[in-house]
């Protein structure tokens, strides 16, 4: 497979990344975003672009994707609505519909969020906002569009939040996350739990379209990893 992802420098796309790089079946990975990550693999190349609302400069990098994983977000907090939709409504749809008419073939795999709302009538405005997104992607005539709605989310592998309130929260939070994780498996996954759904996803889809935590979790069961460190 070949695949795309939004956001690899964050929390989320960070753990996306390295269950790309340890998948056998994964030929070619490709980063998109404005800073690279850093990691070396034969597999990964890096695509630095800047204006997440246009990218006519780079479609010839775009095409003969398999699947695209986007994972490029960030907290409501202290934000206005117009700020958080331009990042989460705006670049969504700027990046989705010119994949959409490059790799019709390719499947879509969102980040959402536990709570999302799909009427877009709702009182939380990043609810609102993330079911915007969720509905204007459905849309969009790819092979598939996958929308997960995770909800508490633990860092494993050394991987760190980039958002100071999260990394306060996970500081705190660290020594409970591992046995809530096996306590509560319907409201808390891990990095490595999403990474291993979206390739499944990739590789076989699944019958729903909106997936929540228990979904993610059944998925990154029925995933194939080889035993690497």
């Amino acid at each position: 497979m070949r695949i795309l992802i939004f956001g690899a420098t964050g929390m989320v796309g960070h753990g996306v990344l390295r269950e790309c790089l340890r998948a056998p079946d994964v030929q070619y990975v490709q980063t998109v975003g404005r800073t690279p990550t850093g990691q070396l693999d034969p597999r990964l190349y890096e695509l630095v672009h800047r204006d997440f609302t246009d990218y006519r400069s780079i479609e010839g990098s775009l095409r003969g994707f398999d699947a695209c994983f986007f994972c490029l977000g960030i907290s409501s907090v202290g934000m206005s609505e117009a700020d958080y939709t331009r990042i989460t409504y705006d670049y969504t749809m700027a990046a989705a519909q010119t994949l959409a008419r490059l790799n019709p073939r390719m499947t879509f795999v969102f980040v959402s969020g536990a709570s999302t709302d799909s009427t877009e009538l709702g009182r939380t405005m990043w609810a609102r906002v993330k079911g915007r997104a969720e509905n204007a992607l459905q849309r969009l005539p790819f092979k598939a569009v996958y929308l997960m709605r995770p909800g508490v989310i633990q860092p494993l592998h050394g991987i760190r939040s980039k958002t100071w309130i999260y990394r306060a929260a996970y500081a705190l939070l660290t020594p409970l996350l591992t046995p809530l994780r096996m306590l509560l498996p319907n409201y808390v996954l891990s990095t490595q739990d999403i990474g291993l759904a979206m390739l499944t996803l990739a590789r076989e889809g699944a019958p729903h379209a909106v997936l929540e935590t228990r979904d993610i979790r059944a998925l990154s069961r029925h995933a194939a990893q080889p035993a690497v460190a």
